[in-house]
């Protein structure tokens, strides 16, 4: 592995031609030229007014897409954008709400929704993975040429979304799901094995703390750019005066041997040195606040308990809980009354044995399959006990797309017994954000943001249309081709880790 490098540059706005010649400097300065199929991987986890600040900017991504065209190699066959966006939500309408639409038109670069492609089966060796394959949409396991541009922000479930954490995107809903609980920062590191980008430039003009969907504005004004994962989030960590090993997929990828943590590993290069950047990101808040915690002072109660026991976690920071703080603050967007509309309630999390301290009339949600409780509520015996399926028993050529209007009727039929009785489960691992928004919408009788009038006409065209063409595909046989191993370009395990068997073909489901 050669020795990375660290490129910091100053940008105080979004101007396309800008980000350009800093990421020209950047290839030329690394020596890369962008071949074969080229695929630029953006933060598109949600996009549009209600969220300017949650994804990867397109006058960013046009500047990073023109500098890429002006160093393409002879053997460039396409250049192309793709990304999954937030569960539920189709990607189009994340595209069409973040304008990458027309910056893609102008600049003749090939769009992939990840949501409506074929997905790739590929291997993996290592001996810490949790699964023996992990799924991937076929573009990024035939790419020759991989691109990281994501945002820098605060994460709510792994501290920090840099570029490591960006590839949860490179999974559609169904797989995406699957280990997203108390083991996420695993599920992260393994993904990395799928493939490794040869360039990184991360939207750091305008940064979001805090959070990740909802995240607080902070004016970074860096555009900073590499040529390896983990060196790169090691030196944003530090930019942020983050230990990088404290973050668990930063650390597992480390170990793993995917690259240095160490500073006096890495070659850091730019108009800025670290000291200048950490001066910059000053006071810049990270995730990771306990929902008990997060609820403090509102209407709502939150309690959790530990997680399932393999692990060896207390607490599922990759689940249930940071979605509900998500879900809030969602919420609170939409409708400015949601903390006053909302009534007394009660919710759960995990193996919770302490007092639940909830009046008779208020109401107790218990959120999630491993929710277990054995005590009284307003002075009343209740008992719920776990339906945790051990992961083993999850088999991903099982797993099913995720349909927000089906949530809607799912979530509304849990929530209806409500109006008989006082205590719920909702099911689910995890239960996403978009369902704890449903619920809280139907609890505190709040708007409901998927029907909100000013995005229900470009929200439902792009939900027909994502259903259309995922039926086509599956009418046509499509996700059933198969892709053999040798054919998957950059698709690669870490070097110290075994080859795959160049017989064994990767199956497409």
């Amino acid at each position: 592995m050669k020795r990375p490098t660290v490129i910091i540059r100053e940008c105080p706005d979004y101007d396309p031609e800008r980000v350009r010649v800093l990421a020209r400097e950047a290839l030329e300065y690394l020596d890369l030229h962008p071949t074969g199929r080229t695929l630029v991987k953006p933060n598109c986890v949600a996009s549009g007014p209600h969220f300017p600040h949650a994804y990867t900017r397109p006058e960013f991504l046009e500047g990073v897409l023109r500098a890429l065209q002006d160093r393409a190699d002879p053997g460039l066959k396409e250049l192309a954008l793709g990304e999954r966006c937030g569960i539920t939500i189709p990607t189009r309408f994340a595209f069409d709400q973040a304008k990458y639409y027309p910056m893609a038109k102008r600049l003749g670069v090939k769009l992939y929704h990840f949501d409506e492609e074929p997905q790739v089966q590929v291997p993996l060796y290592h001996p810490e993975r949790l699964r023996d394959a992990l799924f991937t949409p076929e573009p990024v396991a035939r790419a020759d040429f991989f691109v990281n541009c994501p945002k820098f922000k605060a994460h709510p479930w792994t501290t920090v979304t840099f570029s490591m954490k960006n590839y949860i995107g490179i999974q559609d809903d169904r797989h995406r799901l699957i280990d997203h609980d108390h083991r996420l920062n695993e599920k992260v590191a393994d993904l990395q094995a799928i493939i490794q980008p040869q360039f990184i430039a991360i939207d750091g003009i305008i940064a979001g703390e805090g959070r990740m969907l909802t995240p607080i504005p902070f004016d970074l004004g860096l555009v900073i750019m590499g040529d390896n994962q983990v060196a790169f989030d090691a030196v944003c960590c530090h930019i942020i005066g983050l230990d990088p090993l404290s973050v668990d997929h930063i650390r597992m990828a480390h170990e793993r041997g995917y690259g240095p943590v160490d500073l006096d590993a890495i070659d850091i290069v730019g108009d800025l040195d670290l000291a200048q950047a950490q001066a910059r990101a000053k006071g810049f808040r990270t995730g990771l606040i306990r929902v008990e915690d997060y609820f403090e002072g509102t209407n709502i109660s939150a309690y959790a308990g530990p997680p399932p026991t393999d692990g060896g976690h207390d607490y599922c920071w990759g689940g249930c809980p940071g979605a509900l703080e998500e879900a809030i603050e969602i919420l609170r967007l939409y409708d400015t009354g949601t903390d006053s509309k909302m009534p007394r309630v009660h919710i759960v999390f995990g193996a919770y044995d302490g007092p639940i301290n909830a009046q008779p009339g208020e109401k107790v949600v218990f959120m999630g399959d491993c929710a277990r409780y054995h005590g009284d509520v307003a002075g009343k015996p209740v008992q719920i006990d776990s339906i945790y399926r051990d992961r083993s028993t999850k088999d991903p050529l099982e797993a099913k797309h995720a349909d927000i209007y089906a949530k809607m009727i799912t979530v509304g039929m849990h929530l209806r017994t409500l109006n008989s009785a006082d205590i719920v489960r909702i099911a689910g691992c995890p239960v996403s954000v978009a369902e704890q928004v449903l619920a809280l919408v139907k609890l505190g009788k709040l708007r409901n943001p998927y029907l909100d009038p000013t995005q229900a006409l470009p929200f439902t065209s792009c939900y027909l249309s994502w259903r259309t063409r995922t039926l086509m595909s599956r009418i046509l046989g499509v996700p059933y081709n198969k892709v053999g191993p040798t054919e998957r370009g950059a698709a690669r395990p870490v070097q110290n880790l075994p080859p795959p068997d160049a017989d064994t073909p990767l199956e497409v489901s």
